[in-house]
């Protein structure tokens, strides 16, 4: 729901990868990112094709996984906006992509004909909006050092799809530095490389109904303190909510052993009844009120891009001590 354009490049592009790999063989070759016919032959549709359709089913599968974990930005920001980010990193990476390929020969002599097809520049570029606006949650650790968070998986399939050819680093790196330049204020390169209102037009008219989803009906909202829309994605992602309530009795254990447990209700009372006139007859007492903490502006922030109102993230950071990791799980289950 509301990411009709992370559909599209989920469904189409690998669909006719598949047919490619396994009706339309004879076709691969017009889908090829060659550079050589790039340059010598002046073949610049190749670098459209080249960078659009993937050839290899492995990338196939894990750009498709990691553009649905992304749809969240087409969410935040808007189909817009969100487009507009992946056409100024794909023309941003074709020229990161030239330009590492001539500095890879010129310092180590290797010559460069090929590299991987596909959406990979973009969707390595998103990896840093990804690092830069979502909270780190932790919620487990592995043999007591290893910390596993809410975005481990999405690290682990961009490693995956790293790993998976030869000459892919060279898409990665050239998609990571046309994030940041993207991303950057300073450059102001997102001014200039965007989609103007006119052709979001008319995609929205056009393409917009094929692959937009109907809200669903049958939801019933939970009184937690977070959008709408959050509350949908923590549904859609079960398996990512049944780790962070392992993690809660995980902690509730480690308290028992230290010899107390943690009381959610007293150091966290619910925060949507807080206006309630019935909260005020169990307000705790001063003794048990803790000190006044100091609020970071920016764990505020972090909580509020989570979708959580500014009132909730204050009273949930003091709670907890400014604990960004405390005050989320809380905020998350209740």
């Amino acid at each position: 729901d509301k990411a009709p354009l992370s559909k599209s490049l989920l469904l189409v592009p690998s669909a006719i990868s598949i047919l490619l790999t396994l009706l339309f063989q004879h076709y691969q070759k017009f889908f090829a990112y060659n550079l050589q016919a790039i340059k010598e032959d002046f073949q610049i549709w190749r670098i459209f094709c080249g960078r659009t359709i993937c050839l290899d089913l492995k990338d196939t599968f894990c750009s498709s996984l990691l553009i649905y974990n992304f749809r969240i930005f087409e969410r935040r920001y808007g189909s817009r906006k969100f487009s507009s980010f992946l056409l100024g990193a794909w023309m941003l990476s074709a020229l990161f992509d030239l330009l590492l390929v001539e500095i890879t020969e010129y310092m180590f002599g290797i010559t460069i004909n090929s590299l991987p097809s596909g959406f990979l520049g973009p969707v390595f570029a998103l990896f840093v909006p990804f690092y830069s606006s979502i909270p780190r949650v932790q919620v487990t650790q592995v043999l007591g050092h290893f910390s596993i968070t809410n975005k481990t998986l999405v690290y682990i399939l961009g490693l995956q799809l790293l790993t998976s050819g030869s000459y892919i680093w060279i898409l990665a790196l050239s998609g990571l530095v046309s994030g940041i330049c993207y991303n950057s204020n300073i450059l102001k390169v997102h001014r200039i490389l965007c989609v103007p209102s006119w052709v979001a037009k008319i995609f929205s008219w056009t393409l917009e109904p094929l692959f937009s989803s109907a809200e669903p009906t049958n939801e019933v909202r939970v009184g937690m303190g977070a959008t709408v829309d959050i509350q949908r994605q923590q549904r859609m992602e079960l398996l990512d909510r049944q780790i962070m309530m392992s993690q809660v009795a995980q902690m509730r254990r480690q308290r028992q052993q230290q010899g107390g447990m943690i009381n959610w209700n007293r150091l966290f009372p619910p925060l949507r009844h807080r206006h309630n006139a019935n909260y005020q007859d169990h307000r705790p007492s001063e003794q048990d009120t803790p000190p006044p903490t100091e609020i970071s502006e920016e764990q505020v922030a972090r909580l509020m891009e989570m979708g959580f109102s500014r009132g909730d993230a204050l009273e949930a950071l003091r709670a907890s001590n400014n604990d960004l990791n405390v005050a989320t799980n809380f905020l998350l289950q209740h």
